[in-house]
C-alpha cells in the first residue's frame, strides 16, 4: 500500500464500510444487473447511432473491421483494468492506479482529465438531448437542458441505486433498438420485403467499390471516429467501490465486451450495409435512419431519435455520476478542495456532483449563447481526454503485472489474456490513432486544447506540492 493510501485510510477512518479500500466510505448499492447493462450501455452511444454516417461515408463496408479491430483493443483495455480492480477494487479506478503505478501527477491528469470529460461531455449531451425535444414539441432548448439536468442530478443524489435503476433502462433501450434494427434487416434479406427489395444481399459488402472503396488509408482515418464510439465503456471500473460484489459481477461485466461489440457494432453494420449499399449512406444522417428510409419504414426516424435521446441522457447521467467519484478522490488524496470529500448520509459525493451539476449548466447556457468555433475546440477535446484514461488503464497495467511477476505485489485473480503484450499491443494502437488525428484536418482540433489543458494542471500541481511539500499525496511512486 501506497502512504497515499495510507493517508486515506486515516483520513476517513471510522467511515471505512464494506468498499473495496478501506475510507472509502460509499454503499454497495449496483448490483449484477445494472452493472452488466452500465457496461452494455458505455460500449452504446451516439458515435454508433449518429457518427457512422460520416464513417461509412469514408470508409464503406471496411469500417466492420475497423470497429473489429478496434473493439478487440478495447477489450484488452477492458482486461487490464479488471486485473487491476480484481488487485484492488476502488472507485477512482484508473486514478487511483496512475497514482499507485505511475506516480502522484499521474494520478492528478487522470483525475482531473477524467472529469473534465465527463463534464464537456455531459454540456454537449444535455445540449443535444434538448435538441432532439424539438423533433416532436416546440420547446425552448434552454428549457429542456435545464429540466433534463435537474432531474439527472436529482436521481443521483438520491442513491447510487437510482442511478443504476436509470443506466439500466436507458441502455435497455438502446440495445432493444440495435437488436430490433438487426432482426428487421435480417428479415428483409432473407425474405425479401420492404422497399428495399432485391438491392439488399450480402454482395453489396464488396460489389460497391469493393471492401476498401477509398483504400486502406480511408479505413485508417476513421479509427479517430470509431473509437471515440467506445469512450465510456471504462465507467464500469469507477462502479467497483459501489458494486454489491465486485469480484464477481466485474469480471463477467468486463468479459461481455466482445460479444457486445460483435453483436452491437460488427453485427448491426454488416446487416445494414447488406441491406444498403454504403454510398447511399452521408455525414450527418444516422445510418439506422437511413436504412429505415430505404426500407420504406418511415417510422424509423422518429425511433432513432427516441433512441438518440435515451443514449444523451444516458451519458449525461454517467456524466453526473463519475464527476463526484472522480473529484472525491482527488481530494481525498489532497489534490482537490477537501469540501468534495464529504459524502451524505446514503454515500453520495454531494458537493463534488453538484459543482459538476452546476458547470455542465453554465456550459449548456454558453453553448445556446455563443456556439461558435471557441466551444466546439473544448467539446473535441473529449476525444483525447478520454483516451488518456485509456492510456493510463494500460500503463498501469504493465507496472502492476510487471511488479507481480516479481513477486511484489499480490496476484490479481482475473489475469488479462496476453499479460503485458496485450497492453503493449493497445498502447501502439492509440498511438496509432492519435497520429491518424494529427494528420486529418477534421480531427486535428482534438488534439489544440490538450497543451493547454496540460500546462494548466501542470501549474497546479506545482503550486499544490508547494502549499504541501510534507504530503503523502505527492511522495513519489513506491
Amino acid at each position: 500500500m501506497t502512504s497515499a493510501q495510507v493517508d486515506k485510510g486515516q483520513a476517513d477512518g471510522p467511515e471505512a464500510t464494506e468498499a473495496g479500500t478501506p475510507g472509502e466510505g460509499y454503499q454497495r448499492g449496483l448490483g449484477a444487473r445494472q452493472i452488466q447493462m452500465i457496461a452494455i450501455g458505455g460500449a452504446i452511444g451516439t458515435g454508433l447511432f449518429l457518427g457512422a454516417g460520416k464513417a461509412i461515408d469514408r470508409a464503406g463496408p471496411s469500417l466492420i473491421l475497423a470497429y473489429a479491430i478496434a473493439g478487440l483493443v478495447i477489450f484488452f483495455i477492458m482486461r487490464a483494468l479488471g486485473e487491476l480492480l480484481m488487485y484492488r477494487p476502488v472507485s477512482g479506478s484508473f486514478s487511483e492506479y496512475a497514482r499507485e503505478f505511475i506516480g502522484p501527477f499521474a494520478g492528478f491528469v487522470t483525475g482531473w482529465t477524467y472529469w473534465l470529460f465527463w463534464v464537456v461531455t455531459g454540456i454537449t449531451e444535455v445540449t443535444a438531448a434538448a435538441t432532439y425535444m424539438t423533433y416532436w414539441w416546440n420547446i425552448p432548448q434552454w428549457l429542456s437542458a435545464l429540466v433534463f439536468t435537474v432531474i439527472l442530478y436529482g436521481a443521483n443524489l438520491i442513491s447510487v441505486k437510482l442511478f443504476g435503476e436509470l443506466e439500466f433502462w436507458f441502455s435497455m433501450v438502446k440495445v432493444t433498438a440495435i437488436l430490433g434494427m438487426i432482426l428487421i434487416c435480417a428479415g428483409v434479406l432473407t425474405l425479401g420485403f420492404s422497399d428495399a427489395g432485391d438491392t439488399a444481399t450480402v454482395s453489396n459488402l464488396w460489389n460497391d467499390g469493393g471492401f476498401f472503396p477509398n483504400g486502406i488509408s480511408g479505413t485508417l482515418m476513421t479509427l479517430q471516429i470509431v473509437m471515440f464510439a467506445f469512450l465510456a465503456v471504462e465507467l464500469v471500473g469507477v462502479t467497483a467501490g459501489e458494486s454489491k460484489d465486485p469480484k464477481t459481477v466485474l469480471p463477467k461485466a468486463i468479459n461481455t465486451v466482445p460479444w457486445r461489440i460483435a453483436v452491437f457494432y460488427v453485427g448491426a453494420l454488416i446487416m445494414i450495409l447488406s441491406v444498403v449499399p454504403w454510398s447511399t449512406f452521408k455525414p450527418g444522417v444516422s445510418p439506422f435512419v437511413a436504412a429505415f428510409e430505404q426500407m420504406g419504414l418511415g417510422v424509423g426516424a422518429a425511433i432513432v431519435n427516441f433512441v438518440v435521446l435515451t443514449a444523451a441522457l444516458s451519458s449525461c447521467n454517467s456524466g453526473m455520476y463519475s464527476t463526484g467519484r472522480m473529484l472525491r478522490d482527488l481530494a481525498i488524496n489532497g489534490q482537490g478542495p477537501k469540501a468534495f470529500t464529504k459524502l451524505t448520509g446514503n454515500g453520495l459525493p454531494l458537493i463534488g456532483t453538484t459543482f459538476s451539476a452546476a458547470l455542465m449548466l453554465v456550459g449548456v447556457w454558453i453553448n445556446y449563447q455563443w456556439p461558435g468555433d471557441a466551444f466546439n475546440y473544448v467539446v473535441s477535446f473529449a476525444t483525447i481526454s478520454g483516451m488518456w484514461a485509456w492510456i493510463m488503464i494500460l500503463v498501469s497495467h504493465i507496472r502492476y503485472r510487471t511488479a507481480a511477476d516479481r513477486g511484489q505485489l499480490p496476484q490479481s485473480t482475473f489475469k488479462a489474456p496476453g499479460g503485458i503484450g496485450s497492453s503493449v499491443f493497445a498502447l501502439a494502437f492509440i498511438m496509432m490513432v492519435i497520429t491518424m488525428m494529427a494528420i486529418d484536418e477534421d480531427a486535428r482540433i482534438s488534439l489544440y486544447c490538450a497543451p493547454l489543458w496540460a500546462l494548466v494542471l501542470g501549474v497546479s500541481y506545482l503550486v499544490l506540492r508547494a502549499r504541501n511539500p510534507e504530503s503523502a499525496s505527492f511522495a513519489k511512486r513506491r
